[in-house]
């Protein structure tokens, strides 16, 4: 593979020893960063050489408990919650710049076409954002899954701003019911900076989460993901994110494992 491969952070609850440990037993030193955690961690990137391929940043609000909860709650879209959130933005904008990483993924929330009055809000936010990213040089990525991959395009083609760019999570296409990956990646492909390596299979029960999986195991596909990755042109990193199980090393071990096969 062309890519960087690489591991989330928060899927070993941002625990340095953890990280540490998995990093050593897989050989891989690239992290996908917890803004909560660069403190925690600056000491052992420098000692170690690793490298940071971006940083993540989750706002307090956010419930993800139900499909319908995460919709009202995440990102940037709760006008109750907006200063404090634009704060904490602000602030991992700094911190990612003062790192020296040069992108930062977030989930933005679910962008609305429907509703006009609520849409343009969502982008004069997600604007004002990236208007301070670009100047420390940073790219704000949004995280894929909450809508359908047309309407992520839309609102990034109405945006047109050079500090957006996405986050592509294949498995949470599936969590949340919008779309193929494969396809999804394709319709994406001029904005993808950064990817995910995450597996799930859709769930039964329309409006209920899908259920994430070990890497390969799902319905995302993996071989074909890699493939399509690659045809694309992308050569960003790859990083494991396992967010489910009590076995979280052993499967990050695993998606290295069948990576590697690719």
């Amino acid at each position: 593979m062309k890519q960087s491969v690489g591991i989330c952070t928060w899927s070993l609850n941002n625990n340095l020893s953890e990280v540490f440990q998995t990093l050593e037993a897989t050989g891989l030193s690239h992290l996908h960063l917890d803004v909560a955690a660069i403190e925690g961690f600056r000491a052992a990137i420098t000692a170690n050489g690793w490298t940071v391929t971006s940083t993540m940043l989750a706002f307090p609000q956010e419930d993800y408990s139900t499909l319908e909860s995460i919709r009202r709650t995440g990102g940037i879209i709760p006008d109750d919650c907006w200063e404090q959130n634009r704060a904490f933005a602000l602030g991992a904008i700094e911190q990612t710049a003062k790192a020296g990483v040069g992108l930062l993924s977030f989930h933005a929330g679910f962008i609305d076409h429907e509703d006009e009055g609520k849409y343009r809000k969502f982008c004069n936010r997600m604007y004002e954002l990236a208007e301070v990213a670009h100047v420390e040089n940073i790219q704000l990525l949004l995280e894929t899954g909450q809508e359908a991959a047309e309407d992520l395009r839309r609102c990034l083609e109405d945006l047109n701003h050079p500090a957006l760019g996405i986050n592509f999570d294949p498995a949470n296409m599936i969590l949340y019911d919008k779309g193929d990956p494969i396809s999804a990646v394709r319709t994406l492909a001029p904005w993808i900076k950064h990817v995910h390596i995450k597996d799930a299979v859709k769930s039964t029960v329309p409006g209920e989460w899908g259920t994430e999986v070990p890497w390969g195991d799902g319905e995302v596909g993996s071989n074909e993901f890699i493939q399509t990755l690659e045809e694309i042109g992308y050569v960003g990193a790859l990083a494991i994110e396992r967010e489910a199980g009590d076995t979280r090393a052993d499967d990050i071990k695993l998606a290295v494992k069948r990576l590697g096969e690719n």
